[in-house]
């Protein structure tokens, strides 16, 4: 699935006030804590590469919070491989408080102005704040057109992010003093989607919140003074809390950190859950864990659901070969339950990036370098490919004919650890036309599955292909089914605005065969 884009990781870290320093804290002390936040980025680096920031808190200098953010990866952005220019920065933006993120566009475009966090600068320190987002607001456009439609307003960027940036402004507007859990209490009314948010502001407040879904992953831990948070659990581990004291933060609530101390309530009330499958699946780091479930043991899972499927002939030169890196684990349970080796029959180059993270055009040159097959293992084999997930198909198509034609295979049987995509994301995942998707177009009526997978390995090369069912998903999540957002693969929404938007991009299809521009960039509110 390496063509396929990502959304966000959104840190926080806070070190309260007035109290001995953490044992992980860094050895320049609790007003310093932020020097951490580049480390805690750099284990959410797979969720996003064109761009990082941080923003710091620090009442002993006149910029209470300060935001430092540019386009790169964590390593290029905060000068990591020059100790001399790395120290330089972590001493300007020092702080007893940070929140960091690393971003992917899924709304939005690819320069500077666009990095995260988003910060507002006001003369009252309430309302001088900066955010940090993961996620995607499917009723974007509703709520663009209401701010454009009052007052002579202007919006300087395509992106639901400063969507939200005004829309916080609104709640925090006027003389009244509104503590941030009533703030994300009156927010959560108007927005319909999938977020996480991390808010920072002068008065040294924190605020991080899970949407009503749990749709995003958020976890976080408290040891003592120190206070951390983070899209996945692996930068938490990372920093030394224990494994115990770190926490999935459940959809529908916010922690805040005041003068009163850290609290975490309940600012929305949900009975219903939609965690994105999708992070289990494939974007999260494997040695995470989201909301009590490992990313590893659920990956293992999906082999295992593969292996009880197949029926090819196994024999001495059948071999299971993953698609590098997030493959691994199903391809190797796979093997373990057939009997049969699994091989690292392809190499990929570590220094070409990944193809769905980043900001390029060219998908199919990049994949081209990405990978490169071994004769050595493949030649005259039966190979089975274990892919994660088919979207567009433009690294699958490379590599099958790269397989053939360096590796020497004999057979390719491609095995695919997620049922078919066959609608769009409109919650942070860049897949948002129909058209854009490989499966869609290969749907018939009355065609049976073995026809249609037949009619994609023909497609792109494939001596066969095999998708798992929808319901092998919530069996290796180990969540009940109404628990999990599986709109991408079902085609129903877990809201009003995602389930209308997909309704738009079928009307646009039928109508006018091609809903090529971005649907929730273009819907029109209602």
């Amino acid at each position: 699935m390496s063509e396929l884009f990502h959304e966000c990781g959104v840190a926080a870290i806070y070190h309260l006030p007035g109290q001995p320093a953490s044992p992980l804290c860094t050895p320049q002390g609790p007003e310093e804590v932020s020097r951490l936040m580049p480390r805690m980025l750099l284990d959410l680096q797979n969720r996003g590469q064109l761009s990082a920031g941080f923003t710091t808190y620090n009442p002993h200098r006149n910029q209470l919070i300060d935001t430092y953010r540019k386009l790169g990866p964590v390593t290029q952005v905060f000068r990591l491989n020059h100790r001399g220019k790395a120290e330089n920065l972590m001493r300007e933006y020092a702080g007893r408080a940070a929140i960091g993120h690393v971003r992917y566009a899924t709304c939005g475009g690819e320069d500077c102005s666009f990095a995260q966090p988003f910060e507002r600068h006001h003369l009252q320190k309430l309302k001088w704040f900066s955010f940090a987002f993961n996620g995607q607001l499917a009723n974007y456009a509703q709520l663009r057109d209401k701010l454009l439609a009052e007052d002579d307003h202007h919006l300087a960027r395509a992106t639901d992010t400063e969507i939200l940036m005004h829309e916080i402004s609104r709640e925090l507007s006027g003389d009244r003093r509104i503590p941030l859990i009533d703030m994300m209490r009156n927010l959560a009314t108007r927005l319909d989607g999938a977020y996480t948010l991390a808010l920072l502001n002068a008065q040294g407040e924190m605020l991080v919140a899970r949407d009503p879904l749990g749709n995003k992953p958020m976890c976080y831990a408290i040891e003592g003074p120190l206070f951390a948070a983070a899209s996945e659990s692996v930068a938490l581990v990372n920093l030394g809390f224990k494994s115990d004291s770190i926490k999935p933060l459940e959809a529908g609530h916010a922690i805040t950190i005041t003068d009163e101390g850290i609290k975490i309530e309940q600012y929305c009330e949900s009975s219903e859950r939609a965690h994105c499958f999708f992070e289990w699946i494939y974007f999260s780091n494997v040695a995470s864990t989201l909301d009590d479930r490992s990313v590893y043991l659920a990956r293992k899972a999906l082999g295992e659901e593969l292996a009880r499927l197949e029926d090819l002939p196994m024999d001495d030169d059948t071999i299971v070969v993953p698609v590098p890196d997030t493959s691994k684990a199903a391809a190797d349970s796979m093997a373990y339950q057939l009997g049969i080796p699994s091989i690292e029959g392809l190499i990929r180059n570590r220094y070409s990036g990944r193809t769905f993270i980043e900001g390029g055009r060219d998908r199919v040159a990049k994949a081209a370098i990405k990978y490169t097959p071994l004769p050595e293992v493949l030649a005259g084999k039966r190979v089975i490919l274990v892919e994660d997930s088919i979207v567009r198909s433009t690294t699958m198509r490379v590599l099958l004919s790269k397989i053939r034609d360096v590796g020497q295979a004999r057979e390719i049987h491609v095995r695919v650890a997620c049922p078919p995509i066959i609608a769009p994301c409109f919650y942070g995942i860049d897949m948002s036309t129909i058209s854009e998707l490989f499966a869609p177009s290969f749907r018939k009526p009355n065609q049976s599955s073995d026809e249609m997978f037949a009619a994609m390995a023909a497609e792109i090369g494939a001596d066969s292909v095999r998708y798992l069912p929808v319901e092998s998903i919530a069996r290796a999540v180990a969540k009940p089914a109404d628990h999990l957002c599986r709109a991408c693969i079902t085609g129903e929404y877990p809201t009003p605005c995602g389930q209308q938007l997909y309704e738009i991009a079928l009307e646009n299809i039928e109508n006018h065969g091609d809903d090529s521009v971005r649907t929730y960039e273009v819907a029109k509110s209602h």
